[in-house]
């Protein structure tokens, strides 16, 4: 489960959550077809620590539900395990919620390397995105499994596969 995916799909139009966001941050947030500008909330979060709140006041209690929904529709089919993907469980002590935590971690080079790639943005943009999230070695300490991707991506499904197969192993040894 991508909570990504799962907190755009809580800002769609019509929502409750973009509603909501709309109220408290004004129409500069907003498209001009009703969508929201991520573009715009992002710099007014990134520049206001008291806006990110309200923002994340808004936003995790329903990215939480949701993905409780999809955890729930997926034990409901059988499903022995599931994984949600989501940078901010430390943050939000959602964590605490499942029985592991897998923290995946690079060396800061690294993932200023990668966000400026993955999102078209400058160093300091870059910068300025990590260090508005708890550092990696923090959420390290909280985890069961913590996983390098300073290499490739060759490394990084070598060191997943290993990690999912010894828990797959320990599912069916209890049963």
């Amino acid at each position: 489960i991508d909570a990504d995916a799962v907190a755009r799909s809580v800002l769609e139009v019509g929502s409750t959550g973009l509603h909501q966001v709309f109220e408290r941050f004004g129409p500069g947030v907003l498209q001009a077809d009703g969508s929201l500008n991520r573009d715009a909330l992002g710099a007014i979060v990134m520049a206001d620590p008291a806006a990110k709140s309200d923002l994340e006041g808004i936003t995790h209690p329903l990215i939480q539900m949701a993905i409780a929904q999809q955890l729930q529709a997926r034990a409901e089919a059988g499903d022995i395990a599931a994984v949600v993907e989501a940078a901010l469980l430390v943050e939000t002590g959602s964590w605490r919620l499942y029985d592991q935590l897998w923290v995946v971690r690079a060396s800061r080079p690294i993932q200023v390397e990668r966000l400026m790639a993955r999102k078209g943005c400058d160093e300091a943009t870059a910068i300025q995105w990590i260090d508005n999230q708890l550092p990696v070695d923090e959420k390290a300490k909280h985890a069961h499994v913590v996983i390098d991707n300073d290499g490739d991506m060759a490394a990084l499904s070598a060191q997943v596969h290993t990690a999912w197969d010894t828990l797959m192993a320990q599912a069916i040894d209890e049963g």
